[in-house]
């Protein structure tokens, strides 16, 4: 995994998402009620202040988890509620050195078919439904993590040139467009009556 990647809209934070996949999830993860760009620069700002060019699970996990939690909150903070998405980060890597050993590329790599990811995926502390269907496709059109479909899995979000999500962000132009797509859909929700729920993933 040796991509790049514009979602933090920061060359060093971008480069760092697209050759970690424990950044990417961790940005996948801090990926709501903050805006998109804050959530992804997450990692790299971890990193940073852990004196590190990367993230480690096994580190994160072996952290005391107070103690990562004020690493988080440290102004500039990494999000809106550092403290509870601390604790978030520390639980999923707790769950990766359990389950693959630390090695966060090790959910994707042998799953044989879409379903399959998607049910990993979901399995991550942190990862409703709609986060792992984003993330499934965020692998499969940027990340070349392709299995037998992946698309189906990952729901509307694995629609060629969709741009619902941050799978579908390779640059300003397309940033705008995920956010015109938010918009719509928070005013054809309010429109109804119903407030739609962004916490999951996150604020445009």
């Amino acid at each position: 995994m040796d991509v790049t990647l514009h979602l933090a809209q920061q060359p060093e934070a971008d480069e760092l998402l697209g050759r970690s996949p424990l950044a990417a999830l961790i940005g996948m993860l801090l990926d709501q009620q903050v805006p998109m760009e804050w959530a992804f620069a997450g990692p790299y700002t971890i990193a940073q202040r852990m004196g590190s060019d990367d993230l480690d699970a096994h580190e994160i996990a072996s952290y005391d988890p107070e103690k990562f939690a004020a690493l988080l909150s440290a102004k500039p903070a990494v999000h809106r509620y550092p403290g509870s998405m601390g604790k978030r980060i520390h639980q999923l890597c707790q769950y990766l050195v359990e389950h693959y050993d630390g090695d966060a590329s090790s959910v994707w790599k042998d799953a044989g078919t879409g379903a399959e990811l998607l049910r990993r995926l979901k399995d991550l502390p942190g990862f409703g439904p709609q986060k792992a269907q984003i993330f499934l496709a965020l692998l499969g059109k940027q990340l070349g993590v392709r299995p037998t479909g992946w698309r189906e899995a990952a729901g509307p979000y694995g629609e060629p040139r969709s741009f619902r999500s941050v799978a579908d962000i390779t640059g300003p132009e397309s940033l705008t467009k995920v956010r015109a797509h938010k918009q719509e859909m928070k005013a054809a929700a309010k429109a109804s009556g119903k407030e739609p729920d962004f916490r999951e993933p996150g604020s445009p």
